[in-house]
């Protein structure tokens, strides 16, 4: 069955270049983000590592942890890290799971469970529908899943942009508009009545209509 928003994230042990982990345990008590990719050599994949290398730094400053998944042995992962530095400036700086048994990628729904063989032998046309975002919470739960095609390169800055409203809204009962960015004004989340937002916002909202409630974003 395919992962839905507020399922809790499969849990597995899995090799990965910095050593085994067990998923759960790793992500501990912090968020996390587990990007997946069809198979290691592979063009638009290898932009994408690079530029999560790049940015790793505002993910960490959010309490964010990375991983990523390729549809490969270990052993192939650091030859594709030398190439990623070498094209992009910037090698993986965090874990990279070694799927190579395709056990992570179908207990998120990537690929059939019927699914076996030499992971080597397929190419990157078999495993396509591994290309997920899958963000976690501390809860353990799904808070986002994004699923991009292989011809169309995923927008990190997004991923960033979707965590901070994520981690605002689970700590304030508010909601983000479109295009919202950190600092922007938010929406009184429907569930909480006037009498409630008067008691959270003594100094009032505006309401364009009474059911879009503007304050500006609360302070962590």
């Amino acid at each position: 069955m395919a992962l839905a928003l507020n399922d809790i994230a499969p849990d597995f042990e899995a090799e990965t270049t910095e050593g085994k982990i067990r998923f759960h345990e790793w992500v501990g008590d912090s968020w996390a983000v587990l990007f997946s990719h069809p198979k290691d050599f592979t063009p638009v994949c290898t932009t994408e590592l690079g530029y999560m290398a790049r940015i790793k730094p505002e993910f960490d400053k959010r309490g964010v942890k990375i991983i990523g998944l390729s549809v490969d042995p270990l052993d192939r992962h650091s030859g594709w890290a030398g190439d990623i530095e070498e094209t992009q400036g910037f090698a993986p700086n965090f874990p990279m799971i070694a799927d190579g048994d395709f056990n992570v990628s179908k207990l998120y729904g990537m690929l059939p469970a019927a699914v076996s063989g030499d992971p080597t032998q397929r190419t990157p046309a078999d495993n396509q529908t591994v290309r997920n975002v899958f963000v976690v919470g501390p809860d353990k739960k799904v808070k986002l899943i994004l699923i991009y095609p292989m011809t169309t390169g995923r927008n990190f800055d997004e991923v960033l942009r979707v965590i901070d409203s994520l981690q605002l809204t689970a700590k304030h009962r508010v909601a983000t508009p479109v295009n919202w960015k950190h600092g922007d004004d938010v929406i009184i989340a429907g569930s909480v009545s006037d009498e409630e937002a008067k008691k959270l916002y003594p100094q009032g909202w505006s309401a364009p209509k009474p059911y879009i409630r503007i304050v500006p974003q609360p302070s962590n």
